[in-house]
């Protein structure tokens, strides 16, 4: 299973066998977009110890986050000082769900 970093790159979940992951859909225009920092915070605290957040920007819920993939970027960036992995905008429920998502909601 992959999905597409926020840069284009095909990204292999495989990638993150053995690590603990934090898996959050994402949106910059929202009044929980604070919690960026927050989340960034705990990947720099404890990322050498095997965590790593994933983001997924989603706008399925209330159309917050409508910004293209460089503006997700940008925000991400500029106002956050994201560094943790973020990726290309994605739904997260119905039909079109990113398989990652339709495959953690038949696991959890």
């Amino acid at each position: 299973m992959s999905a597409k970093s926020l840069g284009g790159k095909e990204v292999n979940m495989k990638e993150f066998e053995g690590k603990t992951v934090i898996v959050v859909n994402t949106a910059s225009h929202c009044g929980f977009t604070p919690q960026y920092e927050g989340l960034e915070n705990l990947y720099r605290k404890y990322n050498d110890k095997g965590l790593v957040i994933l983001g997924f920007p989603c706008n399925q819920f209330g159309n917050q986050e409508p910004g293209d993939e460089n503006s997700i970027k940008e925000g991400c960036l500029v106002n956050y000082g994201v560094s943790f992995p973020m990726f290309s905008k994605i739904d997260v429920n119905g039909e079109n769900a990113h398989p990652i998502f339709k495959y953690l909601k038949r696991k959890l």
